[in-house]
């Protein structure tokens, strides 16, 4: 099993959300976050006053899936979250040694 974890801007979140779900991936978690990388933000003037922007928003997804379904998960979130400008974001993949659904006491593949 591999926990996928992709940082991508708030308007792409139905893309990649339909994207997943159409593999068959429905279980994920969603957090609005801020940050910045190459992007470095940007400036806004407010009131005549202008101000930095460094951190702007995005979405962590995060969905756990079974080894064989990994690459087709991130080639997914990767063509739906692409609008070819900076900050679209990153994916990254991660190793899971265990899971268990708490209702039913399933166990790894079972309980994702």
């Amino acid at each position: 099993m591999k926990k996928i974890e992709a940082i991508i801007k708030p308007f792409r979140l139905e893309e990649v959300k339909d994207a997943l779900s159409s593999l068959g991936i429905s279980g994920m978690s969603i957090t609005e976050i801020k940050g910045f990388g190459r992007q470095k933000g940007h400036t806004e003037i407010y009131r005549g006053n202008e101000y930095t922007v460094d951190f702007l928003p995005k979405i962590k997804l995060e969905t756990i899936v079974a080894d064989e379904a990994v690459e087709s998960a991130v080639q997914a979130i990767i063509e739906a979250a692409k609008t070819g400008k900076i900050g679209d974001g990153k994916v990254f993949v991660y190793n899971v040694e265990n899971a268990w659904r708490i209702r039913t006491g399933e166990a790894n593949e079972e309980a994702i």
